[in-house]
C-alpha cells in the first residue's frame, strides 16, 4: 500500500472514530422511581409510550414465581419531576391475566418459557414477545387487551404465533437470545432478533395488519449488525431508533465483534473487553433494513444493561433490567438540548 493510501486510510479511521466519539446531543436525567418499581426483581425488559403514560414491561418470569405485570408511569408526573415540581412519579400496575395458560402451552410443546422481552401496542391491543430457553427452536408472539378500568391486560390464549429463532451455520442457537426489540408502525408490527451478526442471512419479522389473523410473519433482510439489539422505537417515515449494546459477560463471547470490523475497537479495553452502548438509526426501505450509528452513551451509563427504549419529545427513555451499578431498575431520560 502506498504512503498516500495509508495516510488516506488513517484519516478515514480517525474521522470515523471522532464521529463515534461525539457527545450525545442530550442532557441525562435519572427519574427517581418508587421502591416498588425500582425493585430489581421486576427485571424490566421493554418500554412502550402511550398518550398519557410510559409502560414498563416486567420479564414476568413465572417459573421463578414472579408476578405477571406491566407498570404504567404517568407522563405528566414525569414532566413535573423533571421540572422540579414533584419528587416522585405517579404510577399504576396492570396485571397480566392468562399468561400462565400460555406458558403451559409453550412448555407442553417442549419450548420452555423464560419470560417476556418485547412490548408494543396497536390501539388497546398489547403485543408481547416471549423468550424461551436457548435450546428451544421458537420464540413466541402473544397479545392481550389492555383495560384501564380494570388495570389489567387480558391475554388472548388462542393467539400464539411462533417466531423461528435464527441459528448459526452448525444449527446451534445463540445463548439466551430472543426477539427483544418490538415496535408498531403504520398498523404493522416489527420484531428484531437480539443477534444480527450471522455470516448468512440476518432477518427481522414483520406482521402487517392484514397478516395478523393469518399468523404469517414476513421475513425482512437486515444489514449485518454487531452487538445486541435490545429494543427499538418508531420515529416516523419508516425510521426507527434502537439500543445497540455489548455486555461484557463470560457467556457473551459470540457478541465480540472481530477485527477487521471497525466496530471491534469500541469493545477493547487493553487486552480485555468492556461494556459498550450506543443508539443507532434503522431505516426500512425497499424491503430491507439498514442502519447507522447515532451516538454513544457517556461512559458512566455503559455498565447498565439497557433493555427498554421509548422516544419522547425529541428525546428518549431508557431502562435497564437489574444489572448496573445501581443494583436496581434505573429509568433514564435523554432530554434534547
Amino acid at each position: 500500500m502506498s504512503h498516500f493510501k495509508r495516510f488516506l486510510l488513517s484519516c478515514l479511521l480517525l474521522t470515523a472514530t471522532l464521529a463515534h466519539a461525539q457527545k450525545a446531543p442530550f442532557t441525562f436525567h435519572t427519574i427517581p422511581l418508587p421502591p416498588e418499581i425500582a425493585d430489581k426483581n421486576n427485571q424490566f425488559s421493554g418500554l412502550y409510550l402511550r398518550p398519557n403514560e410510559l409502560l414498563l414491561l416486567s420479564e414476568s418470569r413465572l417459573q421463578e414465581r414472579a408476578e405477571a405485570k406491566v407498570y404504567g408511569i404517568n407522563l405528566g408526573s414525569i414532566d413535573n419531576q423533571l421540572a422540579g415540581k414533584a419528587k416522585t412519579v405517579g404510577y399504576r400496575k396492570y396485571s397480566i391475566l392468562g399468561l400462565d395458560r400460555i406458558k403451559a402451552r409453550i412448555d407442553s410443546a417442549c419450548q420452555l418459557y423464560e419470560g417476556l422481552e418485547g412490548l408494543t401496542m396497536l390501539g388497546d391491543d398489547a403485543y408481547f414477545t416471549i423468550e424461551t430457553t436457548t435450546a428451544s427452536t421458537y420464540c413466541y408472539l402473544i397479545k392481550g387487551r389492555l383495560s384501564e378500568e380494570n388495570a389489567s391486560i387480558t391475554i388472548d390464549t388462542r393467539y400464539l404465533v411462533p417466531l423461528a429463532k435464527p441459528a448459526l451455520t452448525d444449527g446451534t442457537h445463540i445463548s439466551n437470545a430472543g426477539f427483544e426489540a418490538a415496535t408498531g408502525y403504520n398498523q404493522s408490527l416489527l420484531f428484531l432478533f437480539e443477534y444480527n451478526y450471522f455470516t448468512h442471512d440476518n432477518v427481522a419479522f414483520r406482521l402487517p395488519t392484514a397478516a395478523i389473523r393469518n399468523d404469517i410473519p414476513h421475513y425482512v433482510p437486515v444489514a449485518r449488525l454487531p452487538f445486541r439489539v435490545t429494543d427499538l422505537t418508531y420515529k416516523g417515515k419508516n425510521r426507527f431508533t434502537a439500543i445497540n449494546y455489548f455486555y461484557n459477560g463470560a457467556d457473551d463471547s459470540v457478541y465480540r465483534t472481530p477485527s477487521p470490523d471497525p466496530n471491534a475497537r469500541f469493545l477493547r479495553n487493553g487486552s480485555g473487553y468492556q461494556n459498550y452502548c450506543r443508539l443507532i438509526s434503522l431505516r426500512y426501505r425497499h424491503d430491507k433494513i439498514t442502519w447507522k450509528p447515532l451516538f454513544e452513551l457517556p461512559r458512566e451509563y455503559m455498565t447498565y444493561n439497557w433493555e427498554g427504549l421509548a422516544a419522547y419529545r425529541g428525546g428518549y427513555f431508557l431502562i435497564n433490567d437489574k444489572y448496573g451499578p445501581s443494583g436496581q431498575s434505573t429509568l433514564l431520560y435523554l432530554q434534547k438540548k
